[in-house]
């Protein structure tokens, strides 16, 4: 690739459990893991999870398995046991920050001793009457320092008698600067960058301070997030300079969001955006990875559809936009059903089982139109068509129930007459009836239907089709009577034959 590596690569997915895995977490996370397996490195799994108050029991197992779902391989020892939880081996992730609070504490102090942050102990109201204050001015909401003069017998004192305080970073004067691999230079005067808060009254550790210790301590090479955190960045490259740590600064590489049509952020408030949300549509996962690593990462090829081996050797960060993708679910769709058209047949029928057997339809199905050869026969009759796993069946049930309704005019061509239209269904009938049953095959059976059907195909073919479906649209009478077999199928046209 492009970029030059100048040490290991490795490189981290940083999710917070506070819900469901979203799209673009799983872009972000998509994208570190190509990196790591182009360059043969490391991927793994932190979870951030010191904010408390938007803790969600359960997230943070499911977002794990959305990962898993999605082809991500977690590096460092993720396994999955017998009942299907996550486990953790040896000295490995997933990373957990709230078990990680006494190293947190170990370096805030370093920065207390070094003058890099200071105790706070002003109370909200104080904070909310400051900002206003501030905002009647015109000036931009930030912390005055108040506490930064405390005295060190002031703030013991303070601690002793049990005031609530947090920790915050003491910004330097000056400005700051970084390199990100997507937006280039970015420079930034420390004037405008709030005292930031490391440690909160509860003990734990803002995104701002967890973040810089754990990339430091995991040897992160690469920080690959959201763009939203572009604008935070310059508080963790100070963080750095702070700790002694800037010469192991990982490279910064943030990502253009998933939009909208509106050209809006893709926000979790619109609903349907989760990768839960898509497994359940029944998405094939490869489908969504080659959709949402389209949406920002241009491979300046004129290929479309991806395997994930693809991505991994195609894969540069050099590639990544500026600008953020739109998300279009025509689009999505069209690469769902190049994905579904490319798999076997086989691997179609265990993906796509689960999502049949919801049906009603199939539910309520004999037992010989369930059987594994059946709905291997229906799979590849629809698979062109499909675009997702839950519509298997759904346009064309009349392959699940004899419950179909046929009557005269639906079975008439055009103009033809009745007389027409049932010698027509009789001659389809005594074409089919002697066919034998190794010659019931797709390419047997338009052979023969097409030798019957000369030159006027429409007077014989669609009484044929409607007979055997019920319908006005679906697959080719050859595909029908293929399916529904031959007993079937004579038992439909002698059904049809009975409207006349």
């Amino acid at each position: 690739m492009t970029q030059q590596m100048s040490r290991p690569v490795r490189v981290r997915f940083a999710p917070s459990p506070t819900g469901e895995l979203h799209i673009g977490g799983l872009r972000t996370a998509l994208i570190n893991y190509l990196l790591a397996a182009k360059e043969g490195g490391v991927f793994l799994v932190r979870i951030e999870d010191t904010d408390r108050t938007r803790f969600v029991e359960g997230a943070m197992e499911r977002q794990l398995y959305d990962l898993q779902w999605g082809g991500v391989a977690v590096a460092e020892g993720m396994l999955r046991n017998d009942s299907g939880a996550f486990v953790q081996t040896g000295d490995y992730g997933p990373y957990i920050q709230s078990k990680r609070l006494s190293i947190y504490q170990q370096h805030i102090q370093t920065l207390l001793d070094n003058g890099s942050a200071y105790h706070c102990f002003c109370t909200a109201d104080r904070l909310s009457a400051m900002r206003a204050a501030q905002i009647a001015r015109k000036e931009a909401p930030k912390y005055d320092r108040t506490c930064c003069a405390l005295s060190a017998q002031d703030v013991a004192q303070k601690i002793a008698a049990g005031d609530p305080y947090v920790i915050r970073l003491k910004v330097p004067d000056g400005t700051t600067t970084f390199h990100d691999i997507v937006f280039g230079s970015v420079r930034v005067d420390n004037a405008t960058i709030d005292d930031q808060i490391l440690i909160k009254s509860d003990g734990f550790p803002t995104y701002h301070f967890a973040v810089v210790v754990d990339d430091y301590l995991m040897k992160i090479s690469h920080v690959i997030r959201a763009t939203e955190w572009l604008a935070s960045t310059p508080k963790h490259v100070i963080l750095y300079h702070a700790l002694g740590w800037a010469d192991a600064m990982p490279q910064f590489c943030h990502v253009a969001p998933i939009l909208n049509k509106d050209k809006k952020k893709l926000s979790k408030r619109e609903g349907g955006v989760s990768v839960k949300d898509f497994r359940d549509q029944g998405y094939p996962a490869a489908a969504l990875v080659n959709f949402i690593i389209l949406l920002g990462w241009n491979p300046k090829t004129t290929q479309e559809i991806f395997t994930m081996e693809e991505l991994i050797t195609q894969f540069d960060l050099a590639k990544l936009n500026r600008a953020g993708g739109i998300f279009d679910m025509d689009r999505l769709n069209w690469i769902s059903r190049a994905h579904i058209k490319g798999m076997s047949i086989d691997t179609l029928y265990r993906e796509g089982l689960p999502f049949l057997k919801k049906q009603e339809f199939f539910a309520h199905a004999t037992a010989d139109r369930t059987t594994e050869d059946y709905v291997k026969r229906v799979l590849t009759v629809e698979q062109d068509r499909l675009e997702t796993y839950q519509q298997i069946g759904v346009y064309n049930q009349f392959f699940f129930t004899d419950d179909i309704t046929v009557d005269k005019e639906m079975l008439r061509w055009k103009t033809n007459t009745d007389a027409q239209t049932c010698e027509a269904l009789q001659r389809a009938y005594d074409v089919l009836s002697v066919l034998s049953e190794e010659n019931w095959t797709r390419d047997g059976l338009e052979q023969i239907l097409m030798e019957a059907a000369g030159e006027r195909r429409g007077d014989f073919l669609w009484p044929l089709r409607t007979a055997l479906t019920g319908e006005k649209k679906s697959p080719s009478p050859f595909d029908c009577a293929w399916v529904l077999g031959k007993d079937v199928t004579l038992q439909r046209l002698q059904r049809a034959q009975a409207c006349f």
